[in-house]
């Protein structure tokens, strides 16, 4: 797919519409999928699939090999027997416009937790040795995941206070191996029930993708660099990471001043032993980056940057402004994940602070960059990321997850700015978003992707999320809202820009 010219939109399932609370895997992401069809788009970005973490973040996520339950559509539960359909009144408690995190999380929860009683109780042979199949195959992952998760509920107080895992029983938090065959044995059930839930996203996430591939729509999926520090993955694998001997961080990950932040961002992270993770030739890396792929054609590494050199923070210090940069893994990691994985098919999100060293290891392993509209729009027309300055191995973004709208970004920026967009768009503001997707589909670069937001013309208020505050991810939309114009519009542009069958136009 990166060899042709080809267009896509940018929307995470969660804001898909549904009547549970939040969008999933369910009917509506087949209709996205028929959606972005009749538009004449061939890639559907999604943001990290991963469970979400602090804030609701699916970029702080406990595991990197898991997929969120909150995906988990109930209706092909509710289909199979396992889960009796939800009463009306349980279901007027959502707002169909945003997620409420505090509310959808307990009842889908529980209605997972129903399902998996009925699947035990009354799952075929067949069904439950697929399920057997499924649980030895991910074994390598799904028993530290399962295990993780089940001694996080039992630690966790009622009171809403939060316990990390580096303050479970020492026998647990070390991982001595009779404390963690002796947990496995009592609360086999409740490991059991984790490892159903990824069962069940995983048997859904794939027959979305088959659906999809076979339409000739190619999954983009999000690869954060770094894992979150109460999760599965530190826990797990200790001897990965910069921890000090109460197994709490030395150093934490996070990124200078930049353009989503005037003061920089301390995310907290732990940071990678990478010395380490050299020695064993990266077979962590290895094993995740064989899992995106099973789950994605093409995979957005998110902070790139990271790999060349990465933002170090004292974990003493609360503040961003206090790191300093660290050389990376570079080249060698890349190529060990070439050598076991053959070539990657791999955007390189290359935003923020780029130093030389940045651009030398994009062009080295001959990654595809990344080109924002919404940045290019000051007073200097060699921007780079003006389409006339693209080129063809790049690819180009109204806007990405972290930005505003199209037309939120216009409506607050400068008058200066406003009009270079205008003057360059060739548009009056009251159109932008068109305009920009228009300049976007028709330049030199390879792909164009568009935020869903942005494809709707929708303002500020339906933004994603900003980098740094909380309730954020919780946008949703309505397919009462779409009528049938964005989609026609997109196929005109993208069928005259070559980015889709020419034909198709005599069609539409």
């Amino acid at each position: 797919m990166t060899n042709q010219r080809a267009s896509g939109v940018l929307l995470h399932p969660t804001s898909l519409p549904g009547p549970h609370g939040i969008g999933d895997l369910g009917p509506s992401a087949r209709h996205f999928v028929e959606w972005l069809v009749s538009a004449g788009q061939r890639l559907w970005q999604v943001l990290p699939l991963n469970p979400v973490g602090a804030g609701n973040s699916p970029y702080a996520s406990v595991s990197v090999f898991a997929g969120s339950p909150l995906l988990v559509a109930l209706e092909p539960l509710i289909e199979a027997g396992w889960l009796a359909p939800p009463h009306h009144d349980e279901l007027a408690q959502f707002n169909p416009h945003r997620v409420d995190f505090e509310r959808v999380i307990p009842w889908r929860m529980a209605k997972l937790r129903e399902a998996a009683a009925g699947f035990f109780a009354h799952a075929s042979p067949e069904q439950r040795a697929a399920f057997a199949a499924y649980a030895e195959a991910e074994a390598s992952w799904l028993d530290d995941y399962a295990l993780f998760m089940t001694l996080d509920g039992l630690h966790q107080p009622t009171d809403g206070t939060f316990v990390a895992w580096t303050d479970w029983p020492p026998a647990l938090a070390r991982r001595e191996a009779a404390a963690l065959a002796a947990a496995r044995e009592q609360h086999r059930d409740e490991v059991t029930f984790w490892c159903f839930v990824q069962y069940c996203f995983d048997q859904q996430w794939r027959e979305l993708k088959r659906y999809a591939n076979e339409r000739d729509v190619q999954i983009i999926g999000d690869l954060p660099i770094f894992v979150a520090g109460h999760g599965a993955d530190c826990w797990s694998r200790p001897d990965l990471y910069l921890l000090a001997e109460d197994l709490t961080p030395r150093v934490v990950a996070g990124v200078p001043p930049d353009f989503f932040s005037k003061t920089g961002q301390r995310w907290g992270n732990p940071l990678y032993d990478w010395d380490a993770m050299a020695r064993d030739g990266y077979a962590w890396w290895v094993a995740r980056a064989r899992r995106q792929l099973a789950l994605a054609d093409l995979i957005r590494v998110d902070h790139f940057r990271g790999f060349a050199s990465y933002w170090e923070i004292p974990a003493s210090s609360p503040l961003a402004t206090d790191g300093h940069w660290v050389p990376g893994p570079g080249a060698a990691l890349f190529e060990a994940l070439e050598a076991a994985l053959g070539e990657l098919p791999v955007i390189a999100e290359d935003l923020g602070v780029i130093t030389k060293d940045v651009e030398t290891l994009r062009d080295q392993l001959g990654l595809p960059g990344m080109k924002v509209l919404q940045f290019a729009f000051f007073d200097d027309a060699t921007h780079p990321f003006l389409p006339h300055n693209y080129p063809e191995n790049c690819v180009v973004y109204t806007g990405t997850h972290d930005n505003d709208t199209v037309r939120g970004w216009y409506e607050g920026a400068l008058p200066r700015d406003q009009a270079f967009a205008r003057a360059y768009l060739g548009c009056g503001g009251h159109d932008l978003h068109w305009a920009m997707i228009r300049a976007a589909s028709a330049s030199p670069a390879r792909l164009a992707i568009y935020q869903f937001q942005d494809v709707l013309g929708l303002d500020g208020a339906h933004r994603m999320n900003v980098p740094g505050q909380t309730e954020c991810w919780t946008w949703r939309f309505g397919w009462e809202t779409i009528g049938g114009e964005p989609a026609w519009r997109l196929l005109q542009l993208s069928a005259a820009h070559g980015r889709a069958p020419l034909e198709r136009l005599s069609h539409s």
